[in-house]
């Protein structure tokens, strides 16, 4: 089964604009999630699927391959599903039967941890999966930046929230692992199938509460897996996000 890598990335992104382009000791943001990406085995291609020409033209001048997809389009998932529609119509069988969508704004990506989430779904384990990770501590649980993914015996996602879950009257340990609740990462695996019907269907109650769009996966009935990560990672999202991992860097605290 052929896997394609997708890193969806928008230059007009709200919170910190352009950040795709913003420099991470001598590269792009951009690169440095390329790079970690080429390194997770069993990857077939990987494309960047961007809105504008100038992150075009970045992951070109480093050697990578990208995907002009239109401004119009709402979500990262949107993107990687325009790529895998145009792939099909224009390779028809031998178009990538896996998708990976590794967000434009991981430059810490777990090569390891995706090649986890590619498992559950290569096996016929589930149809989508996503990694998670241990969570550092009670103020991780307590912070509505830091998604929860709330894990079943089975290993099967059963709800992400940005909130402490399950809530806790004092009867039972508010210990992370104790409740199965773990740091949800932001990277996808689907096959092609499944993430053509994730990307057309309606936006459901819990996505637009949560702000989270896996959670339309699951009140659809569709599956996700929940992979084992070792570490948690900083997506950049914010200035401050950034210079974490700028400072990440410089400590050499990546493998």
């Amino acid at each position: 089964m052929s896997v394609c890598i997708v890193i969806p990335a928008r230059l007009g992104s709200t919170r910190l604009p352009e950040k795709a382009l913003a420099d991470i000791h001598g590269k792009p943001m951009i690169q440095w999630v390329y790079e970690r990406a080429a390194r997770v085995k069993g990857v077939d291609e990987i494309v960047v699927a961007t809105d504008h020409a100038r992150i075009a033209a970045a992951v070109h001048a480093f050697g990578g391959k990208a995907a002009l997809t239109p401004e119009s389009l709402a979500s990262g998932t949107d993107r990687v599903a325009h790529v895998a529609r145009e792939m099909r119509e224009e390779r028809g069988s031998r178009a990538p039967a896996i998708f990976v969508n590794v967000q434009g704004d991981e430059p810490q990506l777990d090569p390891a941890s995706v090649e986890r989430s590619l498992e559950l779904v290569r096996s016929g384990c589930f149809p989508m999966a996503t990694p998670a990770a241990p969570l550092k501590d009670e103020a991780a649980l307590k912070n509505p930046n830091v998604v929860k993914a709330l894990v079943a015996a089975d290993g099967r996602a059963v709800y992400f929230s940005r909130y402490p879950i399950p809530y806790s009257r004092g009867e039972i340990p508010r210990r992370a692992e104790d409740l199965c609740v773990r740091h949800h990462l932001g990277v996808y695996v689907y096959t092609t199938e499944t993430l053509l019907k994730f990307a057309a269907l309606p936006k459901c109650p819990w996505e637009a509460a949560e702000s989270l769009e896996q959670l339309r996966a699951l009140f659809h009935g569709i599956p996700i897996g929940a992979a084992s990560a070792d570490r948690a990672t900083t997506g950049v999202d914010t200035a401050e996000d950034l210079e974490i991992v700028r400072r990440a860097f410089e400590e050499n605290l990546l493998s």
